[in-house]
């Protein structure tokens, strides 16, 4: 099977990482990562359960939504969504957290480790309301490692390119991919009917 479960075997295979690449790692947030973050209107939260178990969730608000208060702590706003919580259960038991923040059309991404936390009110929660609407919960991350990720990802898979992009159109509708995976006795255009209204008045 060729199976991997050194660390010895995979350097022997992807060799070491250029000294100049280990010395982009920092640990604050500089101006060019608070000016990244601030672009940024989508990120990716990973979180680990205790057994291992991970979780990528993705976060989105309007570009600049995500307060940085100082070099070392940046906070998340909590949106409604479908209340599995599956982030915020791993951050109780394993405050270990990896952001991702894209910016629209640039390649490179921004990466944050840290510690997360939840907390359920401070002063600077006056500042993450949107469209009239207070969070009742936030991610708050103590910076620990920040560096930037190469854009070969973005041009491997022309991402940004709308030429790449496949139609819509062939693809399932999120109503059908419900309806079949659960079973439902539901027309595919009712629930996406129903899944297309909350989308839009339960953004916040």
């Amino acid at each position: 099977m060729g199976t991997i479960d050194t660390h010895e075997a995979l350097r022997e295979i992807i060799g070491e990482a250029a000294e100049r690449t280990q010395q982009k790692i920092i640990g604050h947030l500089d101006e060019h990562a608070r000016n990244l973050i601030g672009h940024s209107p989508f990120v990716l939260l990973a979180t680990a359960a205790p057994d291992g178990s991970c979780d990528v969730s993705p976060r989105g608000d309007p570009a600049g939504s995500v307060l940085v208060l100082d070099e070392k702590t940046l906070v998340l706003a909590d949106r409604p969504g479908n209340k599995l919580a599956d982030s915020f259960r791993n951050i109780v038991d394993n405050p270990h957290a990896g952001l991702l923040f894209l910016v629209p059309g640039m390649n490179e991404t921004l990466r944050v480790n840290g510690r997360a936390k939840l907390v359920s009110d401070a002063p600077y929660f006056d500042s993450l309301v949107v469209k009239g609407k207070r969070p009742k919960l936030a991610v708050v991350v103590e910076v620990e490692q920040v560096y930037m990720h190469c854009a070969k990802a973005f041009l491997r898979s022309s991402l940004w390119d709308p030429a790449t992009w496949p139609d819509r159109a062939t693809l399932p509708t999120l109503g059908t991919i419900l309806r079949d995976q659960m079973d439902l006795p539901i027309p595919a255009a009712e629930l996406d009917a129903s899944l297309d209204h909350r989308s839009l008045t339960e953004q916040y």
